[in-house]
């Protein structure tokens, strides 16, 4: 392994992807697409986004959210270094975009743009 590679591979390295991860793509999404759905102005358009929370709400976007996590955590245990840290640093960039999208409807919805 070169020492980029040990690098990734390092628990703290994984422990920070992996906050990372969590705080944009279940918190950071949920925070914004709540905000956006309560408010009446914007609807959830994901395609399995938009029937879960039109039948179960944003107790069921939860649900997904935790589901996906938990998948993907399983998932990051069984593939090897260095490949695996592609699992969270995926979630984080999924995260993190739809964190900044949603942001920018709930400011172009609010009409402060």
């Amino acid at each position: 392994m070169t020492a980029v590679d040990e690098r990734l591979a390092s628990p703290s390295f994984a422990y920070l992807l992996w906050a990372l991860a969590v705080a944009f793509f279940v918190v950071g999404d949920l925070i914004t697409t709540g905000i956006g759905v309560s408010s009446g102005r914007i609807a959830e358009v994901g395609p399995l986004g938009d029937p879960i929370v039109s039948r179960y709400g944003f107790p069921g976007m939860v649900a997904l959210k935790f589901a996906v996590i938990g998948l993907s955590y399983f998932t990051w245990r069984l593939v090897p270094d260095p490949e695996r840290v592609g699992i969270p640093l995926g979630l984080l960039f999924v995260g993190a975009l739809v964190t900044v999208w949603n942001a920018i409807v709930l400011v172009v919805a609010s009409g402060s743009a």
